[in-house]
């Protein structure tokens, strides 16, 4: 029987993987006026050796721009911007999905166009604050509960989006149900207070996502559509609740009852946050039949053992393919990695600390 790692080949659905490599989604934030730009199909480009490649957060709509930067995919000069993107990673042999991020309550309406609004499930205000270009810091404003209609209206949203990501040349979508943005406010009772079928018990909070899940699917194809999800993870002001084993367990049922392609669970112990337990990660695993995507602080050992215990199929790196490009390269070959990463320039505009680090070879000559 062929042992998996992470050099050998995966099928995600009708997409060949090079290899089970994930560069996982990351906020990055150079996308002036929310369009894709040459300098992100350069970055992205880069990395394209990686088996699976998952953007930063992409909005579906104009109330889903929390973020100063962060690119959309509604409009008709965006898709055609992220043409450029998905050719310069298909011209470097790469595969990538587009994950669309609905930041509902995490916004600011500096943050957004003229006539967006900061919406979620209920009108309650998360803690915290906001930048913006604009004014700098700001807290995190009372959000407007969305309506029957306007519900119907995001899950459209999303729809689109998916269609558009399809149109622009993304390999598939990845829906962001994870970090406190707009598809997790659904599912936590702190963040969904609602007296409809859309709050209450975990059937009717989970009922959401798996509208806009459903809508996707079945105008995409379920092999192109995936999901990431957080449980225990408390970013963006969600508290822990005694029905997280639940609620995901629910999830994870009801998504594999759909067939999606792959659910993509984010852990965030290494970043300070709460362990998510082993028997969830295993209950999920024997849950959901097609492939599971396991990211949060790996190296390389922790990845083949993972792989090895088949408790994933593919396992996702940040931070380490911001500052090594070619990390694929240096884990096969046992090269050092290049840990020197310019926090300062995360979210900053501009090339510098985004497509400036250098490939190994590179590395070693200027060293």
């Amino acid at each position: 029987m062929k042992t998996n790692t992470l050099f050998t080949t995966h099928d995600l659905g009708s997409v060949k993987l090079s290899n089970r490599i994930a560069m996982a989604p990351m906020t990055r934030s150079r996308a002036i006026d929310n369009i894709p730009n040459q300098i992100m199909a350069k970055y992205y480009g880069q990395r394209a050796s990686a088996g699976l490649i998952v953007t930063e957060g992409v909005s579906p709509s104009p109330n889903g721009l929390g973020y100063a930067r962060i690119p959309g995919i509604f409009s008709p000069q965006q898709v055609a911007a992220w043409k450029q993107v998905t050719d310069s990673v298909h011209e470097n042999g790469g595969k990538i999905f587009v994950q669309l991020m609905h930041t509902g309550r995490i916004s600011h309406v500096n943050n957004l166009p003229e006539d967006g609004r900061v919406v979620a499930p209920s009108a309650i205000q998360a803690k915290g604050q906001m930048w913006t270009d604009a004014e700098g810091y700001q807290e995190l404003p009372v959000p407007q509960a969305l309506s029957a209609s306007e519900l119907r209206a995001t899950q459209e949203e999303f729809v689109q989006a998916a269609i558009n990501a399809i149109t622009a040349g993304f390999d598939g979508v990845e829906l962001h149900a994870a970090n406190g943005y707009l598809l997790e406010q659904f599912l936590s009772p702190h963040s969904n207070q609602r007296t409809d079928n859309y709050g209450g018990n975990v059937e009717n909070r989970t009922r959401f996502v798996l509208d806009v899940t459903r809508g996707v699917s079945d105008a995409i194809g379920k092999d192109r559509t995936g999901v990431r999800i957080s449980p225990y993870g408390v970013y963006n002001d969600m508290p822990h609740y005694p029905e997280i084993d639940t609620t995901y367990t629910f999830l994870a049922e009801q998504l594999n009852k759909l067939g999606l392609i792959y659910m993509h669970l984010v852990d965030h112990t290494a970043d300070g946050g709460a362990h998510v337990p082993l028997y969830l990660k295993q209950k999920i695993r024997s849950t959901f039949n097609n492939s599971i995507i396991l990211t949060g602080g790996y190296n390389l050992e922790k990845a083949e053992q993972h792989l090895a215990a088949n408790l994933t199929d593919l396992v996702g790196f940040g931070k380490p393919f911001i500052t090594n490009p070619d990390l694929v390269h240096r884990f096969q070959k046992g090269l050092p990695l290049n840990i020197r990463l310019d926090a300062s320039t995360l979210y900053t505009p501009g090339e510098k600390g985004f497509t400036d680090y250098p490939v190994f070879e590179d590395e070693a000559v200027t060293a």
